[in-house]
């Protein structure tokens, strides 16, 4: 797997995705331990955690390599995942 981590990491959705997932993980890490780290209520909590959830699938589906949220135009012109190895 080849990735180019000096232009991902400079990449806002990147950063949003991450720190989103990151601070679900955190919550449920914490429900494990019986330790309650709900904002307001539960239902404000879940709420929050399905907006946090949906920012990180926006981070997965989103090509942080190329600038906004859209391919690159090569990428749009592919039929195929590219193999880089031919």
């Amino acid at each position: 797997m080849k990735i180019n981590w000096k232009v991902r990491l400079q990449h806002k959705q990147f950063w949003v995705s991450l720190i989103a997932l990151l601070l679900v993980l955190a919550n449920q890490i914490a429900g494990i331990f019986y330790f309650d780290i709900t904002i307001y209520n539960y239902q404000v909590t879940a709420v929050s955690e399905t907006v946090l959830s949906i920012l990180g699938l926006l981070g997965i589906i989103i090509d942080p390599t190329t600038k906004g949220a859209s391919d690159s135009v090569n990428a749009l012109k592919y039929n195929k995942p590219k193999d880089d190895e031919k």
